[in-house]
């Protein structure tokens, strides 16, 4: 049996509060950024606002800083994105100075050399680690997009980043929804508590169409031309992770977080049997082996499913005295000895993100520098590489033999303005 445990994942012992507290404390967030401690945002003074900037101007980017800017306590002042048309439709919305928008792959470091606050990254993935490194060097808080990285090294560096960021007082938050989300922390930490007894096996899915089918046409007009791959970044395994990373890690980190353990190893299978462009296969499927003998299976597509069901992201987990059942968007309860109702939170996708900004101001203006989504997410990410490298290449994976894993995936970007 698993031990139970009396701290997350994260180090610490999270706050539960219910839906309507959840929703008005991250309001009040919103509304508190007249009290900025002084000295604690470089440049300003008291009541003043957080100066951000945005390392990725494509459509979650521009998105996620219409958030920001709903919140209240940020000035968007800057941007980075290799291609002009990105970045002049970013600077355009946002009333930003010509002058603060950079363009080629080391825009972000002529960003980072003007010196902002904080900085969103919201590139493709490929590019979070090397981004965000240099963003705690510069001395700004940082704001990094799932998933952190796409190869082992990355995840090493992320890790590293964070550690760096809490020595020099600055903030690093990795933007989960699910971790922000009242039902999944009430109903996780009422499985840390025992609520499901003994675990005994578990589920995880997350099947969905695919997601960027409005890549297709960058892809096939030069499939081997490195600009065109990064702007179909989303159908390069390389670039992206492949689905299994890109997409996947969101079913994989709710399976992490319920285990709270490393699996000790994987093996999978999968390919492209479907999608007509690209580098990255459309379906997996494994199984991770946690202590105890605790087996989890994982299945994903990003094929059309014809109505199939459930789709979408799912984990259940099966113990001697209850069962935990949980759906991205849907339905979180504990059924059994231990009822949990929980509840549904469709609008997960947006209230996380809203959560995870409030969180992050709150951060800063605060001086909380303990960074506790670092951690957990690096796991997470790298059980994405392990189910990955066990499918791949059809064998079962170890746990020590990811995270020791020296490879380091090179997108071949030669040639491109920088």
């Amino acid at each position: 049996m698993l031990q139970k445990r009396e701290v997350s994942i994260e180090g610490g012992k999270q706050d539960i509060v219910s839906r309507r507290k959840f929703i008005a404390g991250a309001g009040a967030a919103a509304l508190s950024f007249t009290f900025v401690k002084p000295g604690l945002v470089r440049g300003t003074s008291a009541n003043s606002k957080i100066d951000l900037a945005l390392l990725g101007c494509g459509g979650r980017g521009i998105w996620i800083m219409d958030l920001f800017k709903q919140h209240g306590g940020y000035n968007i002042v800057a941007g980075a994105d290799y291609f002009q048309d990105r970045i002049d439709q970013f600077g355009g919305k946002f009333g930003i100075d010509k002058a603060r928008l950079y363009t080629g792959l080391l825009g972000y470091r002529r960003l980072l050399e003007a010196k902002v606050d904080a900085v969103a990254v919201e590139s493709p993935p490929y590019f979070h680690p090397e981004q965000a490194a240099a963003a705690v060097d510069a001395g700004s808080h940082v704001y990094v997009a799932k998933p952190l990285a796409v190869d082992v090294p990355g995840c090493h560096s992320i890790a590293e980043s964070g550690r760096k960021a809490t020595a020099k007082k600055l903030c690093f938050l990795i933007d989960f929804q699910t971790r922000a989300d009242p039902f999944y922390m009430e109903a996780l930490k009422r499985v840390r508590e025992g609520a499901l007894g003994e675990f005994a096996f578990g589920e995880a899915i997350y099947h969905a169409d695919c997601p960027f089918k409005r890549m297709y046409d960058s892809w096939r007009a030069d499939p081997d031309g490195a600009e065109n791959r990064l702007r179909a970044w989303g159908l390069d395994r390389v670039l992206s992770g492949d689905i299994i990373t890109e997409q996947n890690i969101h079913t994989l980190d709710v399976m992490s977080w319920i285990m709270d353990a490393e699996p000790l190893w994987a093996v999978g299978t999968g390919g492209r049997t479907v999608r007509p462009v690209g580098t990255c296969w459309d379906h997996f499927a494994g199984l991770f082996e946690y202590p105890n003998h605790v087996g989890i299976t994982f299945s994903s597509r990003q094929i059309e499913g014809h109505g199939t069901q459930p789709e979408g992201i799912r984990n259940r987990m099966f113990g001697s005295k209850g069962v935990l059942e949980t759906e991205y968007g849907g339905q979180v309860i504990i059924r059994g000895e231990n009822f949990y109702r929980g509840g549904k939170s469709p609008g997960i996708y947006q209230e996380g993100a809203v959560a995870n900004i409030a969180t992050f101001y709150k951060d800063i203006t605060g001086g909380n520098y303990k960074n506790p989504t670092v951690q957990p997410s690096v796991r997470s990410n790298l059980i994405t590489i392990l189910g990955r490298t066990a499918a791949y290449e059809r064998r079962k994976v170890t746990w020590d033999e990811i995270v020791n894993s020296k490879e380091k995936l090179d997108a071949n970007l030669k040639g491109l303005k920088t």
